[in-house]
């Protein structure tokens, strides 16, 4: 009986919603567009957490990051030309031996020293960051090759010439694929181009570059024997020189759980070493453990300012509804004479009421989950990621507002006097 029932308040609340379709439509509008927020700006957001977690994932969460950095106690005045400096900060190579001699549970540490270059082959050049480390560096930041090799402990030890290039840098060089094993020029040495490898810039410590799209990879004591352990830099006309033995070291530690402990130590360590304090410590499962923590927040503020979409769609809802009542009164007071229930006149309203939040909720997700998502990608590269809760909650959050805002209006109709209502011109 009560499916019947129901069944009848749907087929009415439909037929008096067509009698008024424009009114109806736009009474929806409210809802279509606050679910299509609340779709679009978790689907944002979820997207640019992922990318962000992936990012700090690959970065690997077993991994330590120690990064040079200039103080202000580094730099001394000097060099035979006005206007030259010699800047003498960082990491040194016994810092790597040390970091290993403290800690028991490292399993391995990658260190990299890093000098700007210019590349060339058959006439064409390209400014790069020379980046001088140790074959593991392949294997604790991740990068998928796409021809060639890597670089191998053979070629550490033998000081081999070798290189491994990004793709950018290989595509601006116009060498491919094919062209494995060609002589590539960098500064003023020959080196054989091994491998090229996917490009994908990562961000470090303090907001620096771990690696970026400019980067050529050679062996550390390739790079300590071809090109010495002064880095001079001419720009704008004024020659600057530094002395950094390694600009970051890489420390793997065997278990997880042991991460955030061992950097504090490393931490203690360089304070010792360092007093200058030209160094940076940062841990990446600590950095996506404040991703996941900022992203939340950020999920919340996103979906509570499309909530406000919502909140003024149910308003209209309301406030529709209440005309309807004021329209409808004769008709009340009919259904109340022949013997209709207040339960069965609240029914009807609000049936009408949720078939206006729910089909304003479908309309809006499918705006919010295809239409939107691909708009912002399309014009704006953003990632986005449509989770399944976003869709759930909107049709839930839908559903309340048509309850919520709907019920008043439909206890209003229940409470009319059949009289006073059967009077009503």
């Amino acid at each position: 009986m009560n499916k019947i029932r129901l069944v009848r308040n749907v087929k009415l609340g439909i037929k008096s919603l067509l009698l008024h379709k424009l009114r109806s439509l736009l009474t929806m509008l409210g809802v279509v567009f606050g679910v299509a927020s609340v779709i679009a700006m978790l689907a944002v957001g979820e997207g640019s957490k992922q990318a962000a977690l992936e990012q700090i994932e690959k970065l690997g969460t077993n991994n330590i990051i120690v990064t040079s950095r200039k103080s202000a106690e580094s730099t001394a005045a000097g060099g035979a030309q006005a206007g030259s400096r010699v800047a003498v900060y960082g990491l040194n190579y016994e810092d790597e031996g040390r970091v290993t001699a403290v800690l028991p549970n490292v399993s391995r540490t990658v260190p990299v020293r890093k000098l700007p270059k210019r590349a060339s082959v058959n006439g064409r050049s390209v400014e790069v960051t020379l980046i001088g480390t140790k074959p593991a560096w392949f294997e604790l930041v991740r990068r998928d090759l796409i021809a060639g090799r890597v670089l191998t402990e053979h070629d550490e030890r033998t000081v081999a010439p070798m290189v491994v290039l990004t793709d950018d840098v290989a595509r601006d060089l116009l060498i491919a694929s094919h062209t494995i094993g060609q002589p590539i020029r960098i500064g003023e040495k020959v080196f054989t181009v091994v491998g090229i490898i996917q490009n994908e810039q990562r961000i470090g410590a303090a907001g620096d570059t771990l690696d970026s799209i400019s980067d050529v990879y050679i062996p550390l004591s390739t790079c300590r024997s071809y090109f010495g352990e002064i880095i001079s830099e001419e720009r704008a006309g004024e020659s600057s020189r530094e002395v950094v033995d390694l600009h970051r070291l890489i420390v793997e530690v065997v278990d997880r759980d042991q991460v955030e402990s061992s950097a504090k130590v490393i931490e203690r360590l360089m304070e010792r070493l360092h007093p200058a304090h030209d160094y940076d410590v940062s841990v990446p499962l600590e950095l996506l453990r404040q991703a996941k923590e900022t992203q939340r927040r950020w999920n919340w503020t996103l979906g509570s300012i499309a909530g406000i979409s919502l909140l003024v769609g149910g308003i209209g809802i309301m406030n529709i509804m209440l005309a309807s009542v004021t329209e409808r009164t004769r008709e009340i007071g009919i259904r109340r004479a022949i013997g209709a229930q207040r339960i069965q006149i609240i029914q009807q309203f609000l049936t009408e009421a949720l078939l206006l939040s729910i089909n304003g909720g479908v309309i809006g997700l499918l705006l919010g989950a295809v239409i939107l998502p691909a708009l912002i990608t399309l014009y704006s590269e953003l990632p986005t990621d449509v989770p399944v809760y976003s869709i759930v909650l909107s049709l839930g959050i839908s559903v309340f507002v048509g309850v919520v805002f709907g019920l008043y209006p439909a206890i209003r109709a229940a409470s009319l006097d059949p009289i006073e209502a059967l009077r009503h011109e």
